[in-house]
């Protein structure tokens, strides 16, 4: 989701889920922002396999934990509590590598607005909107960043030249839009203004990749740093905003505030640390391969835990939109 993490700047076109990094969240890097990755050469404990299945959790399961952290918080404090939990996490692992925040006022610049399309914008929309449609349908919605982020890279990246296969699978990954959202219906049924917002959501997310690819990819910093310094900025847009859209709660439901604990510590900070050591070992070919695990385990636990309805066009239409975006992601040989 996602979230979901801070500097996710696409292979050639921008694809995510995330946040981003920053996530949400969505697809990995292939170019990231700053230096090295954080970590040392050493090998890392768990296999890259293992690593990877808990990732795809995390991100699954992170639009139950909005939905459920909806349930007895407003939105925007739900994304300030995702995003200082998620903030604490980078700031805890910067200070056992001894990591500093970057410098420079161009840079903070920069690192503003990615935080606001990137961490900031997405994560309260997809909040907004699950007041209204199911976590299983946000999950959906999450997957099809890849295809707006091949839609506007055509556009936006002069590098990035469509090949028929690419457009097919745009072409495809709308169509199962369509098939999910239930086009043939009228769309009778399905929640407008939610169903809007977790797709703007995940259009934020391409938005913020191109972004961060025109501006910070050569910056020169580490992963870690120039994340940190995101979250951190997303984190303080977040604490002017929601007092202004939201009363103090008067009593914090245990459950909901463990939801939003799990889903900023969880999703927001520790999913960027997995997704990172996944990009430096395996590459970002197969870590971005997380982005079609997430839509399947975000319905099978909305099913299975929330209990929410699942119509045949849901999985038909996520099968399809998955399948258009891997053309999307698909490299012509040479």
């Amino acid at each position: 989701m996602s979230t979901v993490a801070a500097h996710r700047a696409e292979p050639d076109p921008d694809t995510e889920a995330s946040s981003t990094i920053a996530t949400a969240t969505p697809d990995t890097a292939a170019a990231t922002v700053g230096g090295p990755a954080a970590g040392g050469p050493g090998r890392p404990a768990l296999d890259w396999r293992i690593r990877f299945g808990v990732l795809s959790l995390i991100w699954g399961f992170s639009f139950l934990l909005i939905k459920v952290g909806t349930d007895g918080f407003a939105p925007f404090q739900v994304t300030l509590g995702r995003l200082v939990f998620g903030t604490a996490v980078l700031a805890a692992a910067m200070a056992v590598k001894r990591e500093r925040l970057p410098r420079g006022a161009r840079t903070w610049g920069h690192l503003a607005v990615a935080a606001f399309l990137l961490n900031a914008l997405p994560f309260s929309l997809f909040a907004y909107a699950e007041l209204t449609i199911p976590s299983t349908l946000a999950g959906i919605c999450n997957a099809t960043s890849p295809l707006w982020g091949m839609a506007l890279s055509l556009v936006a990246l002069s590098e990035d030249r469509p090949t028929r296969r690419r457009v097919a699978g745009l072409g495809i990954g709308f169509l199962g839009v369509l098939t999910v959202l239930g086009a043939w219906q009228g769309f009778s049924g399905l929640d407008a203004r939610g169903t809007a917002m977790a797709l703007l959501a995940s259009l934020s997310y391409p938005i913020g990749w191109i972004y961060v690819r025109r501006t910070l990819a050569d910056s020169g910093r580490s992963h870690l740093s120039m994340t940190g310094a995101q979250l951190l900025l997303a984190t303080v847009q977040l604490a002017f905003v929601t007092p202004l859209f939201t009363t103090l709660p008067s009593h914090f439901p245990v459950v909901p505030l463990l939801a939003t604990a799990a889903l900023g510590a969880l999703g927001t900070g520790l999913a960027v640390l997995i997704q990172y050591g996944l990009v430096a070992e395996v590459g970002p070919t197969t870590a971005q391969m997380v982005t079609y695990f997430i839509p399947v385990i975000a319905t099978a636990a909305g099913v299975a835990i929330l209990g929410e309805s699942l119509a045949w066009s849901t999985p038909v239409g996520a099968v399809i939109v998955l399948a258009g975006a891997a053309l999307t992601q698909s490299r012509t040989r040479r």
